[in-house]
Protein backbone atom coordinates (compact mmCIF):
# COMPACT_ATOMS: atom_id res chain seq x y z
CA UNK A 1 0.00 0.00 0.00
CA UNK A 2 2.69 2.40 0.75
CA UNK A 3 4.26 1.79 -2.71
CA UNK A 4 1.35 1.93 -3.77
CA UNK A 5 0.43 5.65 -2.98
CA UNK A 6 4.27 6.81 -3.02
CA UNK A 7 4.29 5.44 -6.80
CA UNK A 8 0.58 7.61 -7.26
CA UNK A 9 2.14 10.87 -5.21
CA UNK A 10 4.97 10.48 -7.52
CA UNK A 11 3.05 10.50 -10.65
CA UNK A 12 0.84 13.43 -9.96
CA UNK A 13 3.57 15.34 -9.19
CA UNK A 14 5.63 14.61 -12.72
CA UNK A 15 2.06 15.51 -14.56
CA UNK A 16 1.87 18.86 -13.07
CA UNK A 17 4.83 19.39 -14.75
CA UNK A 18 3.20 19.74 -17.82
CA UNK A 19 0.29 17.58 -17.59
CA UNK A 20 -0.06 16.81 -21.77
CA UNK A 21 1.57 13.73 -23.33
CA UNK A 22 1.44 13.12 -26.99
CA UNK A 23 -0.48 16.31 -26.83
CA UNK A 24 -3.59 14.88 -25.02
CA UNK A 25 -3.81 17.16 -21.85
CA UNK A 26 -3.86 14.89 -18.36
CA UNK A 27 -6.49 15.47 -15.92
CA UNK A 28 -5.27 13.72 -12.76
CA UNK A 29 -8.52 12.05 -10.33
CA UNK A 30 -7.51 11.34 -7.23
CA UNK A 31 -10.26 9.47 -5.88
CA UNK A 32 -10.59 6.78 -2.65
CA UNK A 33 -10.28 2.85 -3.71
CA UNK A 34 -12.84 1.68 -5.92
CA UNK A 35 -12.42 -1.51 -7.73
CA UNK A 36 -13.84 -0.56 -11.49
CA UNK A 37 -13.31 3.50 -11.05
CA UNK A 38 -10.31 2.59 -14.18
CA UNK A 39 -13.34 1.23 -16.14
CA UNK A 40 -15.28 4.32 -16.11
CA UNK A 41 -12.44 6.52 -16.43
CA UNK A 42 -11.73 4.56 -19.35
CA UNK A 43 -14.90 4.97 -21.04
CA UNK A 44 -14.49 8.71 -20.57
CA UNK A 45 -11.02 8.71 -22.46
CA UNK A 46 -13.05 7.16 -25.14
CA UNK A 47 -15.41 9.81 -25.25
CA UNK A 48 -13.22 12.78 -24.94
CA UNK A 49 -11.53 11.53 -28.14
CA UNK A 50 -8.15 13.15 -27.61
CA UNK A 51 -9.35 16.10 -26.00
CA UNK A 52 -7.87 14.91 -22.18
CA UNK A 53 -7.07 11.66 -20.61
CA UNK A 54 -7.89 10.70 -16.90
CA UNK A 55 -5.31 9.50 -14.70
CA UNK A 56 -6.48 7.22 -12.17
CA UNK A 57 -4.47 8.15 -8.61
CA UNK A 58 -5.70 6.29 -5.70
CA UNK A 59 -5.64 7.52 -2.29
CA UNK A 60 -5.55 5.41 1.05
CA UNK A 61 -7.89 3.23 1.72
CA UNK A 62 -9.38 5.03 5.42
CA UNK A 63 -10.82 8.32 5.53
CA UNK A 64 -8.49 10.38 7.71
CA UNK A 65 -5.86 9.31 5.06
CA UNK A 66 -7.54 10.53 2.08
CA UNK A 67 -8.48 13.43 3.89
CA UNK A 68 -4.81 14.38 4.58
CA UNK A 69 -2.81 13.57 1.82
CA UNK A 70 -5.74 16.06 -0.09
CA UNK A 71 -4.93 18.69 2.53
CA UNK A 72 -1.03 18.33 2.52
CA UNK A 73 -1.01 18.65 -1.31
CA UNK A 74 -3.34 21.40 -1.50
CA UNK A 75 -1.88 23.93 0.92
CA UNK A 76 1.11 23.28 -0.89
CA UNK A 77 -0.51 24.25 -4.25
CA UNK A 78 0.01 21.17 -6.17
CA UNK A 79 -0.64 21.54 -9.82
CA UNK A 80 -0.31 17.63 -10.18
CA UNK A 81 -4.10 17.79 -8.60
CA UNK A 82 -7.38 18.33 -11.06
CA UNK A 83 -10.32 16.13 -10.21
CA UNK A 84 -10.85 15.16 -6.24
CA UNK A 85 -12.60 12.49 -4.61
CA UNK A 86 -14.54 14.02 -1.22
CA UNK A 87 -16.21 12.70 1.13
CA UNK A 88 -19.47 14.59 1.51
CA UNK A 89 -17.87 16.07 4.97
CA UNK A 90 -15.23 18.23 3.40
CA UNK A 91 -16.80 20.27 0.90
CA UNK A 92 -17.47 23.51 3.41
CA UNK A 93 -13.41 22.43 4.54
CA UNK A 94 -11.92 22.97 1.01
CA UNK A 95 -14.79 25.32 -0.17
CA UNK A 96 -13.54 27.68 2.81
CA UNK A 97 -10.15 27.48 2.22
CA UNK A 98 -10.35 28.73 -1.35
CA UNK A 99 -8.83 25.14 -2.23
CA UNK A 100 -11.73 24.31 -4.78
CA UNK A 101 -13.16 25.83 -7.87
CA UNK A 102 -17.36 26.63 -7.36
CA UNK A 103 -19.02 24.93 -10.14
CA UNK A 104 -20.71 27.89 -12.56
CA UNK A 105 -22.58 28.34 -15.89
CA UNK A 106 -23.10 25.44 -17.55
CA UNK A 107 -20.86 23.00 -15.95
CA UNK A 108 -23.38 23.65 -12.83
CA UNK A 109 -26.68 23.57 -14.56
CA UNK A 110 -25.31 19.99 -15.65
CA UNK A 111 -24.16 18.92 -12.61
CA UNK A 112 -27.39 19.85 -11.00
CA UNK A 113 -29.34 18.02 -13.54
CA UNK A 114 -31.37 15.21 -12.58
CA UNK A 115 -29.01 15.07 -9.22
CA UNK A 116 -31.57 14.14 -6.10
CA UNK A 117 -31.42 16.78 -3.49
CA UNK A 118 -29.89 15.56 -0.01
CA UNK A 119 -26.85 14.37 -2.13
CA UNK A 120 -26.75 17.82 -4.15
CA UNK A 121 -27.09 19.87 -0.67
CA UNK A 122 -23.29 18.63 0.52
CA UNK A 123 -21.95 20.12 -2.36
CA UNK A 124 -22.91 23.32 -1.33
CA UNK A 125 -21.03 25.91 0.76
CA UNK A 126 -22.91 29.01 1.33
CA UNK A 127 -25.35 29.14 -1.25
CA UNK A 128 -22.51 28.16 -3.74
CA UNK A 129 -21.97 24.63 -5.64
CA UNK A 130 -18.25 23.76 -5.02
CA UNK A 131 -18.75 19.64 -6.37
CA UNK A 132 -20.54 17.66 -8.62
CA UNK A 133 -22.10 14.65 -6.22
CA UNK A 134 -20.96 11.17 -7.65
CA UNK A 135 -22.19 9.00 -5.12
CA UNK A 136 -24.44 8.87 -2.20
CA UNK A 137 -25.13 6.72 0.48
CA UNK A 138 -27.74 6.50 3.30
CA UNK A 139 -28.00 3.84 6.55
CA UNK A 140 -31.01 1.76 6.64
CA UNK A 141 -32.00 -1.25 9.38
CA UNK A 142 -31.07 -4.53 8.41
CA UNK A 143 -32.79 -7.74 10.16
CA UNK A 144 -33.53 -11.03 9.93
CA UNK A 145 -36.90 -12.01 9.38
CA UNK A 146 -36.70 -15.46 10.30
CA UNK A 147 -36.00 -14.48 13.67
CA UNK A 148 -38.63 -11.56 13.94
CA UNK A 149 -42.07 -10.81 11.81
CA UNK A 150 -41.10 -7.24 11.31
CA UNK A 151 -39.02 -4.68 11.47
CA UNK A 152 -38.98 -2.61 14.57
CA UNK A 153 -39.51 1.25 13.54
CA UNK A 154 -37.98 2.50 16.89
CA UNK A 155 -34.67 1.94 18.86
CA UNK A 156 -37.56 1.18 21.83
CA UNK A 157 -38.71 -1.52 19.59
CA UNK A 158 -35.41 -2.79 18.97
CA UNK A 159 -34.52 -3.24 22.73
CA UNK A 160 -37.81 -5.11 23.09
CA UNK A 161 -37.47 -7.73 20.42
CA UNK A 162 -33.61 -7.95 21.60
CA UNK A 163 -35.31 -8.96 25.36
CA UNK A 164 -37.65 -11.36 23.36
CA UNK A 165 -35.14 -12.88 21.03
CA UNK A 166 -32.88 -13.43 24.03
CA UNK A 167 -35.25 -14.78 26.61
CA UNK A 168 -35.58 -17.31 23.76
CA UNK A 169 -32.34 -18.24 23.43
CA UNK A 170 -31.45 -16.31 19.60
CA UNK A 171 -29.56 -14.50 18.32
CA UNK A 172 -30.99 -10.77 19.87
CA UNK A 173 -27.63 -7.99 19.23
CA UNK A 174 -28.82 -4.82 17.51
CA UNK A 175 -25.61 -4.21 15.89
CA UNK A 176 -24.61 -0.26 15.69
CA UNK A 177 -21.03 1.50 15.04
CA UNK A 178 -20.60 2.60 18.16
CA UNK A 179 -16.36 2.52 18.70
CA UNK A 180 -14.95 5.58 19.25
CA UNK A 181 -14.43 7.01 14.99
CA UNK A 182 -16.61 8.89 12.90
CA UNK A 183 -19.52 6.39 12.91
CA UNK A 184 -20.13 7.20 16.44
CA UNK A 185 -20.53 10.81 16.07
CA UNK A 186 -23.40 10.06 12.73
CA UNK A 187 -25.46 8.06 15.36
CA UNK A 188 -25.67 11.07 17.45
CA UNK A 189 -26.05 13.61 14.91
CA UNK A 190 -28.93 11.40 14.01
CA UNK A 191 -30.24 10.65 17.09
CA UNK A 192 -30.40 14.54 17.50
CA UNK A 193 -32.07 15.25 14.22
CA UNK A 194 -34.93 12.59 15.01
CA UNK A 195 -35.82 14.21 18.30
CA UNK A 196 -36.30 17.03 16.33
CA UNK A 197 -32.77 19.00 17.14
CA UNK A 198 -28.97 19.65 15.17
CA UNK A 199 -25.73 19.89 16.98
CA UNK A 200 -24.77 22.84 14.92
CA UNK A 201 -26.69 26.33 14.32
CA UNK A 202 -28.12 26.13 10.42
CA UNK A 203 -24.31 28.88 9.83
CA UNK A 204 -22.34 26.14 11.29
CA UNK A 205 -21.14 28.40 13.29
CA UNK A 206 -22.29 27.68 16.85
CA UNK A 207 -23.49 24.56 19.14
CA UNK A 208 -27.06 24.44 18.95
CA UNK A 209 -27.87 20.85 20.51
CA UNK A 210 -29.91 21.33 23.62
CA UNK A 211 -33.45 19.01 24.96
CA UNK A 212 -33.17 17.28 21.51
CA UNK A 213 -29.80 16.30 22.32
CA UNK A 214 -30.89 15.70 26.22
CA UNK A 215 -33.16 12.90 25.06
CA UNK A 216 -31.06 11.74 22.20
CA UNK A 217 -28.31 10.97 24.67
CA UNK A 218 -30.95 9.38 27.01
CA UNK A 219 -32.20 6.93 24.45
CA UNK A 220 -28.52 6.32 23.02
CA UNK A 221 -27.44 5.47 26.82
CA UNK A 222 -30.46 2.79 27.27
CA UNK A 223 -29.68 0.97 23.70
CA UNK A 224 -26.13 0.52 25.07
CA UNK A 225 -27.09 -0.79 28.07
CA UNK A 226 -29.86 -2.90 27.01
CA UNK A 227 -30.06 -6.62 25.60
CA UNK A 228 -29.60 -5.46 22.01
CA UNK A 229 -26.17 -4.13 22.80
CA UNK A 230 -23.10 -6.17 21.36
CA UNK A 231 -21.31 -6.57 24.55
CA UNK A 232 -18.55 -5.22 21.83
CA UNK A 233 -20.23 -2.35 20.92
CA UNK A 234 -17.63 -0.31 21.55
CA UNK A 235 -15.38 -1.43 19.05
CA UNK A 236 -17.73 -2.06 16.01
CA UNK A 237 -17.37 -0.48 13.29
CA UNK A 238 -19.41 -1.03 9.99
CA UNK A 239 -17.86 -4.25 9.14
CA UNK A 240 -17.83 -5.58 12.51
CA UNK A 241 -21.74 -5.37 12.25
CA UNK A 242 -21.80 -6.76 9.08
CA UNK A 243 -19.71 -9.45 10.04
CA UNK A 244 -22.07 -10.17 13.57
CA UNK A 245 -24.78 -10.38 11.53
CA UNK A 246 -23.40 -13.16 9.17
CA UNK A 247 -21.89 -14.59 11.50
CA UNK A 248 -25.35 -15.20 13.03
CA UNK A 249 -24.49 -13.48 16.34
CA UNK A 250 -26.86 -10.74 15.50
CA UNK A 251 -30.68 -10.26 14.27
CA UNK A 252 -30.09 -6.55 13.47
CA UNK A 253 -28.11 -3.93 12.30
CA UNK A 254 -28.12 -0.49 10.99
CA UNK A 255 -25.86 0.21 8.07
CA UNK A 256 -25.13 1.11 4.70
CA UNK A 257 -26.67 -0.63 2.03
CA UNK A 258 -23.47 -2.87 1.03
CA UNK A 259 -24.17 -5.53 3.17
CA UNK A 260 -27.02 -6.98 1.03
CA UNK A 261 -24.30 -7.65 -1.26
CA UNK A 262 -21.85 -8.91 1.36
CA UNK A 263 -24.29 -11.06 2.35
CA UNK A 264 -25.17 -12.78 -0.85
CA UNK A 265 -21.62 -13.48 -1.46
CA UNK A 266 -20.62 -14.73 2.67
CA UNK A 267 -23.90 -16.30 3.38
CA UNK A 268 -26.05 -16.85 0.90
CA UNK A 269 -28.10 -19.29 3.27
CA UNK A 270 -29.20 -16.51 5.40
CA UNK A 271 -30.21 -14.15 2.17
CA UNK A 272 -33.77 -14.94 2.12
CA UNK A 273 -34.07 -14.15 5.49
CA UNK A 274 -32.32 -10.74 5.09
CA UNK A 275 -34.52 -8.03 4.83
CA UNK A 276 -34.10 -4.12 5.23
CA UNK A 277 -36.73 -1.21 6.54
CA UNK A 278 -36.77 2.15 7.28
CA UNK A 279 -33.85 3.77 9.81
CA UNK A 280 -34.91 3.08 13.73
CA UNK A 281 -36.52 6.73 15.54
CA UNK A 282 -37.22 7.96 18.66
CA UNK A 283 -41.44 8.68 18.33
CA UNK A 284 -41.17 6.67 14.92
CA UNK A 285 -39.05 6.24 11.78
CA UNK A 286 -35.92 8.00 11.92
CA UNK A 287 -33.52 9.96 10.18
CA UNK A 288 -30.52 8.50 8.54
CA UNK A 289 -27.20 9.16 8.60
CA UNK A 290 -26.27 10.04 5.18
CA UNK A 291 -22.92 9.47 3.23
CA UNK A 292 -21.24 9.69 -0.57
CA UNK A 293 -18.73 11.09 -2.36
CA UNK A 294 -18.67 14.25 -4.92
CA UNK A 295 -16.19 15.39 -7.60
CA UNK A 296 -14.60 18.79 -7.20
CA UNK A 297 -12.03 20.61 -9.17
CA UNK A 298 -8.70 21.64 -7.46
CA UNK A 299 -8.06 25.52 -7.41
CA UNK A 300 -4.39 24.85 -8.99
CA UNK A 301 -4.92 22.50 -11.88
CA UNK A 302 -3.80 23.57 -14.45
CA UNK A 303 -6.72 22.50 -17.11
CA UNK A 304 -9.48 23.32 -15.10
CA UNK A 305 -11.77 23.74 -18.33
CA UNK A 306 -11.05 19.67 -19.27
CA UNK A 307 -11.12 19.18 -15.55
CA UNK A 308 -14.74 19.72 -15.07
CA UNK A 309 -15.53 17.87 -18.54
CA UNK A 310 -13.82 14.87 -17.38
CA UNK A 311 -15.44 15.05 -13.65
CA UNK A 312 -18.62 15.14 -15.40
CA UNK A 313 -18.50 12.39 -17.39
CA UNK A 314 -17.25 10.96 -13.99
CA UNK A 315 -20.66 11.48 -12.54
CA UNK A 316 -22.95 10.94 -15.55
CA UNK A 317 -25.87 8.24 -15.39
CA UNK A 318 -23.89 5.91 -17.03
CA UNK A 319 -21.16 6.33 -15.27
CA UNK A 320 -23.44 5.72 -12.13
CA UNK A 321 -24.93 2.85 -13.31
CA UNK A 322 -21.68 1.26 -13.82
CA UNK A 323 -20.75 2.10 -10.54
CA UNK A 324 -23.98 1.22 -8.92
CA UNK A 325 -23.87 -2.32 -10.14
CA UNK A 326 -20.27 -3.27 -10.59
CA UNK A 327 -19.11 -1.31 -7.01
CA UNK A 328 -22.15 -1.01 -5.17
CA UNK A 329 -22.51 2.66 -4.69
CA UNK A 330 -25.64 4.34 -5.03
CA UNK A 331 -25.93 6.88 -7.61
CA UNK A 332 -27.12 10.55 -6.97
CA UNK A 333 -29.01 10.64 -10.01
CA UNK A 334 -32.33 9.77 -10.01
CA UNK A 335 -33.66 8.47 -13.04
CA UNK A 336 -30.44 5.93 -12.76
CA UNK A 337 -32.66 4.10 -9.97
CA UNK A 338 -35.00 2.83 -12.86
CA UNK A 339 -32.34 0.79 -14.58
CA UNK A 340 -33.59 -2.34 -14.76
CA UNK A 341 -30.44 -3.76 -14.29
CA UNK A 342 -30.05 -2.29 -10.83
CA UNK A 343 -33.12 -3.92 -9.38
CA UNK A 344 -30.63 -6.97 -9.35
CA UNK A 345 -28.17 -5.32 -7.11
CA UNK A 346 -30.26 -2.95 -5.57
CA UNK A 347 -33.56 -4.96 -4.52
CA UNK A 348 -33.74 -2.06 -2.15
CA UNK A 349 -33.55 0.41 -4.15
CA UNK A 350 -36.92 2.51 -3.15
CA UNK A 351 -36.28 2.20 0.04
CA UNK A 352 -32.99 4.08 -0.36
CA UNK A 353 -34.91 6.76 -2.08
CA UNK A 354 -37.23 7.16 0.41
CA UNK A 355 -34.33 7.40 3.07
CA UNK A 356 -33.08 10.06 1.09
CA UNK A 357 -35.97 11.78 1.57
CA UNK A 358 -35.71 12.28 5.56
CA UNK A 359 -31.81 11.90 5.50
CA UNK A 360 -29.68 13.64 8.17
CA UNK A 361 -26.80 15.17 6.47
CA UNK A 362 -23.87 16.25 8.80
CA UNK A 363 -23.04 19.15 10.04
CA UNK A 364 -21.90 21.77 7.44
CA UNK A 365 -18.45 23.47 9.07
CA UNK A 366 -14.97 24.09 7.94
CA UNK A 367 -13.64 22.14 11.00
CA UNK A 368 -16.24 19.30 10.72
CA UNK A 369 -12.93 16.91 11.07
CA UNK A 370 -12.44 18.74 14.58
CA UNK A 371 -15.81 17.95 15.59
CA UNK A 372 -16.51 14.55 14.94
CA UNK A 373 -13.20 13.52 16.81
CA UNK A 374 -14.47 15.78 19.69
CA UNK A 375 -17.92 14.00 19.55
CA UNK A 376 -16.73 10.19 19.54
CA UNK A 377 -14.44 11.11 22.03
CA UNK A 378 -16.58 12.49 24.31
CA UNK A 379 -19.36 9.43 23.58
CA UNK A 380 -16.96 6.42 24.10
CA UNK A 381 -17.82 3.96 25.71
CA UNK A 382 -21.75 4.62 24.90
CA UNK A 383 -22.85 2.80 27.73
CA UNK A 384 -21.08 5.34 30.00
CA UNK A 385 -23.09 8.53 28.77
CA UNK A 386 -24.42 10.18 31.46
CA UNK A 387 -26.87 12.51 29.61
CA UNK A 388 -26.68 16.38 31.51
CA UNK A 389 -23.05 15.89 31.94
CA UNK A 390 -22.49 14.49 28.59
CA UNK A 391 -24.53 16.87 26.86
CA UNK A 392 -22.26 19.80 28.96
CA UNK A 393 -19.13 18.10 27.74
CA UNK A 394 -20.01 17.72 23.92
CA UNK A 395 -21.55 21.49 24.39
CA UNK A 396 -18.11 23.10 26.20
CA UNK A 397 -15.80 20.61 23.41
CA UNK A 398 -17.57 21.53 20.28
CA UNK A 399 -17.68 25.11 20.80
CA UNK A 400 -13.82 25.13 21.67
CA UNK A 401 -13.95 23.21 18.16
CA UNK A 402 -15.66 25.21 16.42
CA UNK A 403 -12.67 27.94 17.28
CA UNK A 404 -9.84 25.97 16.18
CA UNK A 405 -7.46 27.53 13.91
CA UNK A 406 -5.99 25.84 10.38
CA UNK A 407 -7.56 23.20 8.53
CA UNK A 408 -5.59 20.20 9.92
CA UNK A 409 -6.78 19.39 13.63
Amino acid sequence: MIRTVTAALLAGAVAGCGSTEDGITRINLYNAPQQNIQLIADRCNRLAAGRYRIIVNVLPRDANGQREQLVRRLAAGDPGLDVLGLDVTWTAELAEAGWIREWTGSHAERARAGTLAKPLDTAVWRGRLYAAPYNTNVQLLWYRADLVERAPVTWQGIMEAAERLAAAGKPAYGEVPGAQYEGLAVWLNSMVAAAGGSILTPDGNAVALGPPALRALGVMRAYARSKAADPSLSNTHEDEARLAVEAGRAAFEVNWPYVYASMAANRPDLLPHFRWSAYPGIDGPGRPPLGGANFAISRYSEHPREAFEAALCLRDPESQRLAAIKDGLPPTIEAVYADPELAQVYPMRQAILDALETAAPRPKTPVYQNVSTVIAAVLSPPAEIDPPVTLAALRRQISDALQSKGVLP
